[in-house]
């Protein structure tokens, strides 16, 4: 098996490289005679692509086409096929570097599978996740019928603040641009009105599933359930985020991801300066992914 799964009764398995056709998914296990928004989907789609001069020049339409599971826009309980075409593709970007490049999958990619592909960074490449997005955005639309909302916001670009001091951040933004870098930060996301009980005691916590779902997004390099560094403070300070012994309380789920600069800053191709504008709705979509599995799990929907 290649890991190329998220979920067990709400799954997503996507497929495609970045400088390849195509890329897509299936999602097995959504319940039957559930409306697909499209206009919902297309717009979570266009909150991943570059929204300000710090993202990627790589301009995609990303055109969602659906080819199983709907009919008339109704999920029919049976698996989701969608595909998204690769339109503005420079493979030969690629073709001609002589060396690995810093910090990317280039190497242990070349190790694990033992060949070099013409496709960019291939499955390591960002551009994978506008399949997560459709997925997410989905698992999104099936959990509206429960009142579960999910919201990621920018907390820190680079260390500082950027909810409360947002001018001095992008100061550092235009700064890390103008000298050809790049950087990183953190987003903070709430689950809100997500049920008790949801979460298995041991290896399937809900926090685990979190960790595990946020840590697979490129360049994400760290996780923390509930607010503030909970290893710098005192037990009698410290929140639970929502989730005790791995289970939900019925409260806000609260946590944060980091992501590390783009390693891409001193290569061939096309890169953000700083990802952090296009990754909310990449986290949450993950979360909304493995809410709506959890939520699979413990209710037995099969349908609506």
């Amino acid at each position: 098996m290649g890991a190329n799964t998220i979920g067990c009764e709400f799954a997503l398995t996507t497929f495609g490289e970045s400088h390849g056709v195509a890329i897509g998914g299936i999602i097995d296990g959504c319940p039957s005679n559930l409306t697909v928004d499209m206009a919902f989907i297309d717009s979570e789609l266009q909150r991943r692509k570059t929204q300000n001069e710090f993202g990627t020049a790589r301009i995609e339409q990303d055109k969602v086409v659906f080819f199983s599971g709907l009919e008339q826009n109704i999920t029919l309980g049976t698996p989701i096929g969608f595909m998204i075409e690769n339109k503005d593709i420079r493979p030969e970007d690629y073709q001609d570097l002589e060396h690995f490049r810093s910090n990317h999958a280039d190497y242990t990619y070349l190790k694990k599978y033992g060949i070099k592909p013409l496709s960019g960074g291939g499955r390591a490449s960002a551009r994978e996740t506008a399949a997560r997005v459709v997925g997410g955005s989905i698992a999104k639309l099936f959990l509206q019928r429960f009142d579960i909302r999910i919201e990621a916001k920018i907390e820190a670009i680079g260390g500082i603040n950027y909810l409360q001091n947002r001018e001095e951040a992008e100061r550092l933004l235009q700064a890390v641009k103008q000298a050809g870098d790049s950087i990183g930060g953190k987003i903070v996301c709430r689950i809100e009105n997500c049920p008790s009980g949801l979460g298995e005691p041991v290896f399937d916590k809900f926090s685990a599933l979190l960790a595990q779902a946020m840590i697979s997004i490129p360049s994400a390099m760290s996780f923390e359930i509930g607010g503030g560094l909970s290893t710098a403070v005192r037990g009698s300070e410290s929140m639970a985020g929502g989730l005790q012994g791995g289970i939900s309380n019925g409260q806000s789920i609260t946590f944060s991801v980091g992501f590390k600069p783009i390693s891409s800053y001193n290569c061939k191709g096309r890169h953000d300066v700083c990802q952090l504008f296009r990754a909310t709705v990449i986290v949450e979509s993950m979360a909304a992914l493995v809410t709506a599995d959890l939520m699979k799990r413990n209710y037995n929907l099969g349908k609506i």
